[in-house]
């Protein structure tokens, strides 16, 4: 089998309100880019990448993989990412984007779900936390703001009655620590029995991290994710508090693990199916976390239905996993697949059984969220449209305000609730 031709499509797909983060926000959209792996046998691979708001420029590597066999995935790395060449042109994440196809035609050719390739399934599910963000209002409803300790218990109440959820992640770093830690606070206590997390997204000091992580050592915490920046920064935290910590912003490469490993400074690694480059990657790394006696989790940048797949097929054959994954894609009102959106069952996805990554495009959809797309164009995903002039610096000083906020003038975010209706999902 060879590939004859790479097509990239960029999408954007309207959240149910703008999530906030440590640098920015996302501005009522993800923004995606969708790649079609073609071969001469007449199977197409699908791939996913995202762009902080921007699309993904895959133009360039057309010429590296005509006349390329998919299941030559060792000499793609090379051919794409050369750790050398990559020092002028990183291409990790174009890279995981083209492998997600590749193994995608690999499994269509065989008739086997990815996983298979990857050493079998041990298990039919994979359990994820619910992944809380402070949010601005829906520009129209004004539906789904959340900047109070109240409105963020309220809506994880709603999402665990939804979904299942019985692990709950704040991402945080927009607000003062103090309000921050009030609102994780009273996140725990409002769930008994329940596992939290906490992620400010390594904009603290090394000192109010480890103010902020001994005021929740009494918290039922799977671990305290990038409170601070860098490996030495994480290992003065690691020192002073007792709780587990863990990152998917200083060990993304196996570089860093190697680092960590002499002289720990993070103990659960996440692993990123786009950041380390590939859902192979990931099983390396994991592999060697596991001779290490290194946790593990599965982190999310951002998805929809094909890295979303790639993400279940991880999981399901990592035998470390223990904890529940991220995923921001309940936050999502659609998605690009056929069939439309996966569903939670008790918190928890179930890997796909059909050939390849298991997924397949709703072109209709694909081709209305491309309009849209057409439409709207990018969006600075490390800016906050509402914050002219404002970046976030590392440690931050410079905090949001916790009130409400009026969105009118966010670009784009109005226009997404006047849209014509999406397409009946095909099944």
């Amino acid at each position: 089998m060879k590939i004859t031709d790479l097509r990239a499509t960029t999408i954007t797909v309207p959240l149910e309100a703008p999530l906030r983060h440590s640098n920015g926000a996302h501005w009522g959209r993800f923004v995606r880019t969708i790649i079609e792996v073609d071969t001469d046998e007449g199977i197409t691979g699908l791939g996913e990448m995202g762009g902080g708001g921007q699309p993904a420029d895959f133009d360039g590597l057309k010429p590296y993989l005509v006349g390329h066999d998919p299941f030559e995935l060792e000499a793609l790395r090379f051919k794409i990412a050369n750790p050398t060449a990559s020092l002028y042109n990183n291409r990790s994440q174009l890279l995981a984007a083209i492998e997600f196809a590749c193994l995608d035609l690999c499994g269509k050719a065989l008739g086997v779900p990815v996983h298979n390739l990857l050493g079998g399934k041990i298990r039919d599910k994979v359990p994820f936390a619910s992944y809380l963000f402070f949010r601005y209002a829906h520009p129209v409803t004004g539906a789904g703001e959340i900047f109070s300790p109240d409105g963020l218990v309220q809506h994880a109440k709603e999402l665990k009655e939804r979904y299942g959820f019985a692990t709950h992640k704040l991402k945080g770093g927009v607000f003062e620590p103090a309000h921050e830690l009030a609102c994780f606070r009273a996140l725990a206590e409002a769930f008994p029995g329940d596992r939290v997390r906490y992620d400010p997204n390594s904009v603290l000091s090394v000192d109010e991290a480890i103010r902020f992580g001994r005021a929740i050592e009494d918290l039922d915490n799977d671990y305290y994710e990038d409170p601070t920046w860098g490996l030495h920064g994480m290992r003065q935290v690691r020192d002073a508090v007792a709780i587990p910590l863990a990152t998917n912003a200083v060990v993304v490469n196996f570089e860093q693990l190697a680092t960590n490993l002499r002289d720990p400074a993070v103990d659960t690694i996440l692993l990123d199916t786009t950041f380390w480059g590939g859902i192979r990657a990931c099983i390396k790394a994991a592999g060697v976390c596991e001779t290490f006696q290194q946790q593990i989790c599965v982190h999310s940048s951002g998805e929809l239905g094909i890295q979303l797949a790639t993400m279940l097929h991880l999981g399901a054959v990592l035998p470390t996993l223990t904890f529940a994954a991220d995923a921001h894609y309940h936050h999502l009102v659609d998605d690009i697949i056929v069939g439309g959106k996966m569903t939670y069952h008790d918190g928890a996805i179930a890997v796909p059984t059909g050939p390849g990554l298991g997924v397949e495009l709703d072109r209709d959809r694909l081709e209305h969220y491309a309009e849209l797309f057409r439409r709207l164009g990018s969006y600075a995903y490390d800016r906050d449209a509402l914050r002219p002039g404002w970046f976030p610096l590392i440690p931050n000083s410079s905090w949001a305000r916790p009130e409400a906020a009026d969105t009118s003038s966010i670009p784009g975010l109005a226009e997404l609730s006047d849209l014509p209706p999406a397409p009946p999902s095909t099944t």
